[in-house]
């Protein structure tokens, strides 16, 4: 069973999905393979460059199935708090209601239908009335305090289209059947119902009404706002900030140490020449700021060798408590520090594909505390979001063309030529460590050209038997060896 989900975000984004428990810990490596022909290493893309602009995350609490919303005994109640209060309840209220239509309605569209439609009409009918269920608990609880309407019209407007656009889009996707055509209609009558409430509502004026892009990027407005009270907030802070500051004072000093004795060895060998002591001098102070840079960099590199490079805290919007914890690393590597299992993934590749590549190294270690979830909630979700742009940029557009012959008739011949583009190849290797009894290991392949991703494709994928620790170690040692001293009897 996989635990964890990489796919395409965006057109030059790809995101990994996974969930934890509480006082759950995991360790998460993603090893890049980036063929050296795309010109990205420590030099042109430095690694605190693209974790600071390409990586991004977000941690929400995670629900399965739009049943969980309907549990939320003390929703009611809990509306007629402060504002701020109020708003937070409603919005994690709305997110969790959204999270699960859009599980159900991939749910249903997996639905095989090349046979018959009839399983597929009947899950869409249940998700349906699951819908209007919640929407109906959800709109008998409307506030009567002025404070609290407009916080909740913005919500009900939004859940209203997503429910729609949910639903007409699992629909759109299925093919047409006569002996269906009754269930076809009564799920778009309810579609129709739903778009004449905001109409009614006037939650729209009919200016955003008019123009698609106009309605689209509102209801992306109004999702920003639902998510900015539900998603955890990120502490993230940089290590080693004194410590850097202490290894740039010991490397000046210790440059200033080599300086002195210099120029006191020069004083003495070179009392009567002052001219030419000053252009001793000021090729001493040269090569002093030329060596300065490159010793503190050595210096910060060796002692900050595999340690982590940034802290994360995850704090509760509503509670302000802490809910986890996370280090994370990004090092560009040699090939000679790779694992042993993502080697033999990655030279499993077919022939032409083997090519020299620069190697960045992600890892986070995420560790979940035992403070209280929210109520009715066992999980969290996080999502790590990996953007290509950088990446991209650094890419050759494709100028070249295809040649094709082809023969109309035994006079005529035609050449047509056709203009291709350029495409590159990275491989990613995600270790997922969840403990003992196994790792994870799992190679994909993203196809990209300048401007998009072509394609993903899941190639392989292994597991590590770990072994269990043993408790009793010197017992162990004391049993190995009293059998070679019977064995040598």
């Amino acid at each position: 069973m996989q635990k964890f989900k990489l796919k395409q975000a965006d057109n030059l984004s790809i995101k990994l999905v996974h969930q934890l428990k509480k006082n759950e810990c995991r360790r998460i490596d993603v090893y890049l393979s980036l063929p050296k022909e795309m010109e990205v290493n420590q030099k042109t893309l430095p690694e605190t460059e693209y974790f600071n602009t390409a990586i991004k995350g977000r941690r929400i609490y995670f629900t399965e199935g739009l049943e969980l919303p309907l549990l939320h005994s003390r929703f009611v109640s809990r509306m007629q708090r402060s504002p701020t209060e109020y708003k937070t309840n409603l919005n994690l209220f709305a997110y969790q209601y959204i999270a699960a239509l859009e599980i159900d309605t991939n749910r249903a569209l997996k639905i095989d239908d090349s046979v018959d439609l009839n399983d597929f009409y009947i899950t869409a009918a249940e998700l349906v009335d699951q819908c209007l269920t919640v929407l109906n608990k959800f709109r008998s609880s409307a506030p009567n305090n002025n404070n609290f309407i407009s916080i909740y019209e913005n919500v009900d407007n939004y859940i209203s289209w997503k429910t729609e656009q949910s639903i007409l889009r699992m629909i759109s996707k299925k093919s047409r059947s006569k002996a269906f055509a009754d269930q076809r209609i009564a799920i778009l009558n309810i579609c129709a119902a739903e778009n004449q409430y905001r109409l009614d509502k006037g939650y729209n004026s009919s200016i955003t009404l008019s123009e698609p892009n106009r309605i689209a990027n509102k209801m992306r407005l109004l999702r920003r706002i639902i998510e900015y009270n539900v998603i955890f907030k990120n502490d993230t802070h940089e290590l080693g900030k004194i410590l850097k500051k202490v290894v740039t004072g010991f490397a000046t000093a210790l440059i200033m140490c080599v300086v002195i004795v210099l120029i006191i060895k020069t004083q003495g060998a070179f009392n009567n020449l002052n001219t030419f002591m000053i252009l001793i001098l000021a090729l001493i102070y040269g090569v002093r700021e030329v060596f300065k840079d490159d010793l503190k960099v050595m210096l910060w590199h060796w002692i900050r060798k595999g340690k982590p490079k940034w802290a994360r805290i995850f704090l509760d919007t509503t509670t302000q408590k802490k809910i986890g914890t996370q280090r994370i690393w990004l090092d560009y590597i040699s090939s000679k520090k790779i694992p042993k299992q993502v080697r033999e993934l990655l030279a499993r590749r077919h022939t032409q594909n083997k090519q020299s590549a620069e190697f960045l190294h992600y890892r986070c270690e995420t560790k979940v505390g035992n403070q209280d979830f929210q109520t009715g909630y066992d999980r969290i979700e996080e999502t790590i979001l990996f953007s290509l742009r950088p990446f991209a940029r650094y890419l050759e557009r494709g100028s070249d063309k295809l040649y094709e012959h082809s023969s109309l008739s035994a006079n005529k011949q035609k050449i047509q030529s056709t203009n291709i583009e350029r495409r590159y190849q990275i491989n990613i290797v995600v270790a997922f460590d969840q403990g003992y009894p196994a790792q994870q290991f799992s190679r994909y392949r993203i196809v990209l050209n300048r401007s998009a991703i072509i394609g993903i494709t899941k190639s392989e994928s292994v597991k590590e038997k770990k072994k269990p620790n043993r408790p009793y170690s010197k017992y162990s040692k004391l049993a190995r060896l009293l059998r070679v001293k019977i064995n040598k009897r």
